[in-house]
């Protein structure tokens, strides 16, 4: 074993989460593969990534439920997390509830605030006294645990989308509208994101809350040294666009209009059923194919709660597109998976990825993770085999150094 690295969820109690906890321990115990993780191909794993044995985990959620209870209830809707697996881990799962702090629901909305439990939620804080309180509970996460770094990434439900002000542009404004609390300027997500990166962990914003990277949350971590991306974990829909999309670019065949529709159950369908809640993903589902082609077509993503699904999804896309002398042909695809089984490996690369990149003293803008995002920080470049060799470049400059 070597040095103990932290990894702190908000949102530690979700889904996603509780399938990268329960994953991660079941890969560190050899009770499965390690199939999906990028960071275990063998071009990767050139760079010597940290080791699942030595990730500790904690978080805050706002739910009262057991990480077993929930990975329980997983297994019972979808048999994604295998029951033998389960209950042979089941001590080394229960340990991670003591490490679990009760989380905030500040001006997320109705529909996440619904999810909340009264017993394990922070109540009558002030910004600045629910910043404190984050910050103690990542602080003793470290102390307890004699970490030797810590990543933090949000897991938590998706928030509606902020309007970015002066106020988020300047770290300066933004710290006097905290200690003023005002809580109409701030989501909970950026909260979680400032006691992060205050403490000096890295940060991964695996959703599509744009609150939770705000420009003067960057200039805090270029302050505190630490690297950092999001935003919106790209995982099954997106993919294949952005897979697929170059395809019709390199052969010149003209996209006239591209057609999308999901279907999901479980906690992230039900929350995005809220449309304030829907316009964050809708927006970074449907960016990328004009940036990748280069000229506006018609697109439309739209995505409806079906409950019985759990956390299954069903993806259909319909391509209309022109080739030559201009005859008009047509193109379907379905993509039918498990929400976190897709997205937990990609969470696991990013953790290893952003710990190699405190190790090495890098800090600011992650642009090696481009590929696993549907709306990358300051990058243009949507072509999955592009931003995949922007990765590949990444790990060969330090294998070679």
């Amino acid at each position: 074993m070597g040095e103990k690295t932290g990894v702190w969820i908000f949102g530690a109690k979700g889904g996603l989460a509780v399938t990268v906890l329960v994953g991660s321990r079941a890969i560190a115990d050899e009770l499965t593969s390690s199939s999906g993780l990028v960071t275990e191909s063998e071009a990767m794993r050139r760079l010597g990534f940290v080791s699942m044995d030595d990730l500790v985990f904690g978080g805050h959620d706002v739910r009262e439920s057991t990480v077993y209870e929930n990975a329980y209830s997983i297994y019972k809707e979808t048999g994604s997390i295998d029951f033998e697996i389960l209950q042979e881990l089941r001590e080394r799962i229960d340990v991670i509830n003591d490490r679990i702090r009760p989380g905030i629901t500040i001006n997320c909305g109705e529909a996440i605030e619904s999810l909340a439990d009264d017993g394990f939620i922070l109540k009558n804080n002030t910004l600045e006294s629910a910043l404190a309180a984050i910050i103690a509970d990542i602080e003793e996460f470290k102390s307890r645990n004699d970490l030797s770094r810590v990543v933090a990434v949000n897991l938590a439900s998706t928030e509606p989308l902020i309007e970015i002000s002066e106020i988020h542009r300047d770290l300066g404004k933004l710290r006097r509208a905290i200690k003023e609390n005002r809580q109409d300027l701030v989501r909970a997500s950026l909260i979680y994101a400032y006691a992060a990166i205050e403490t000096g962990c890295s940060f991964i914003n695996f959703t599509p809350s744009n609150a939770a990277l705000v420009p003067a949350l960057e200039e805090l971590a270029a302050q505190r040294r630490v690297p950092y991306m999001g935003s919106d974990g790209k995982t099954g829909e997106t993919l294949v666009k952005s897979a697929l999309a170059p395809m019709f670019k390199y052969r010149n065949l003209q996209v006239l209009s591209w057609q999308g529709y999901n279907i999901l159950g479980d906690r992230d369908g039900q929350v995005l059923s809220d449309a304030n809640n829907r316009e964050a993903k809708v927006k970074s589902k449907d960016q990328l194919l004009e940036k990748i082609l280069g000229y506006p077509l018609h697109t439309h993503v739209g995505i409806d709660y079906v409950a019985s699904l759990k956390d299954l999804k069903t993806a259909w896309d319909f391509i209309h597109f022109k080739g030559f002398m201009d005859f008009k042909m047509s193109m379907q695809f379905t993509w039918q998976g498990c929400d976190a089984i897709l997205a937990a490996p990609l969470v696991l690369d990013m953790i290893r990825l952003a710990e190699f990149a405190m190790r090495k003293e890098e800090w600011g803008r992650m642009a090696q993770l481009s590929s696993f995002f549907k709306s990358p920080l300051g990058i243009d470049e949507h072509d999955l085999h592009f931003q995949f060799h922007a990765l590949v470049d990444y790990i060969d400059r330090h294998v070679s150094s």
